[in-house]
């Protein structure tokens, strides 16, 4: 069998993938025009978030069977095309997931006690104690938008950290763990941004949640209040968040992924109330070898016909 990575895999993945059989690998092969020729044989292709597996690359390998995606954002892949070909995809449920809450809990600590800025002011050789005299995580409250596997793991931690927790998740089932065990109290979309000192969002990116926050949504958000984005860029208007951080509407906001990245270019750049990241929120050591594991253990499960529970249904 041959398998095709065309995207970047931890070493611990590939070794599993060998003992299936051929195993082509190279991180950069999602913009190669060796592409199309490499996968016409593959019975299976794992990618990430840069390879857009459509019908005229699902056309170009007739005799695929799986596509393993490295990550949890399925916006890259035309799931209905996949479908109608046979094709199963399976993701790396859960696998980056305590990441992903941790790199949370890292933006609203730097929001709330800014000490890179303090320990650069030191270094120029200032002592501004009242300039950073800022503030606690504890009391303050976490709004949710989408209350999943990363929403109820970041609420149980914040929970430990004493914060209020508010969530919007209009697929939430009422009795969901997130809301019995860690007290999210789940709300309107609304009252979630108009209450709610930190928001962390957790949508996947369609044409329900494309532009969600924008300038009215934004207007309803507290001028103390920092938005955290670890999704996907498409979920908030940019320009609209430009204009809100530059104007103090909006305090602050730590973006890990944005609508176009990377962002040369972006006035996004420019602002000193932002914290932007390279896509790296579930990028940890720990994180990238278990998804890797995880990913191709579950493609091979599919080829030699076993059962999945990482299937995309």
């Amino acid at each position: 069998m041959r398998v095709v990575v065309t995207e970047l895999i931890w070493e611990e993945g590939l070794e599993v993938l060998r003992q299936l059989g051929e195993t082509i690998y190279d991180p950069d092969l999602w913009k190669s025009e060796r592409l199309p020729g490499l996968i016409s044989g593959a019975e299976a292709v794992i990618v990430r978030n840069q390879t857009r597996v459509t019908r005229d690359f699902l056309a170009s390998a007739p005799g695929l069977k799986v596509v393993g995606r490295l990550g949890v954002g399925l916006d890259n892949i035309d799931l209905a095309a996949c479908r109608e070909a046979g094709v199963t995809v399976v993701f790396a449920r859960n696998a980056n997931a305590i990441s992903v809450v941790e790199y949370v809990f890292a933006a609203m600590l730097a929001f709330s006690r800014r000490l890179d800025e303090a320990t650069a002011d030191v270094k120029k050789g200032n002592w501004s104690r009242k300039r950073f005299t800022l503030s606690e995580l504890y009391g303050k409250t976490l709004g949710l938008v989408g209350v999943g596997e990363i929403g109820s793991r970041l609420a149980a931690r914040a929970r430990a950290f004493g914060m209020s927790l508010i969530g919007y998740d209009p697929y939430l089932p009422p009795y969901e763990t997130a809301c019995t065990e860690f007290g999210v109290a789940i709300a309107s979309l609304e009252r979630v941004l108009s209450e709610s000192d930190f928001v962390s969002l957790h949508v996947p990116l369609n044409d329900s949640t494309r532009n969600l926050i924008n300038k009215d949504s934004i207007a309803l958000m507290k001028p103390t209040a920092c938005l955290i984005n670890t999704a996907r860029g498409g979920i908030i208007n940019e320009a609209d968040l430009y204009e809100a951080l530059k104007s103090g509407r909006l305090a602050g906001a730590a973006l890990d992924v944005l609508a176009k990245e990377p962002p040369a270019g972006s006035p996004l750049l420019e602002l000193d109330n932002i914290i932007l990241t390279p896509h790296i929120a579930g990028l940890t050591e720990e994180a990238q070898v278990r998804t890797s594991v995880l990913v191709a253990r579950e493609v091979v499960k599919v080829l030699k016909g076993e059962v999945s529970n990482c299937i995309v249904r």
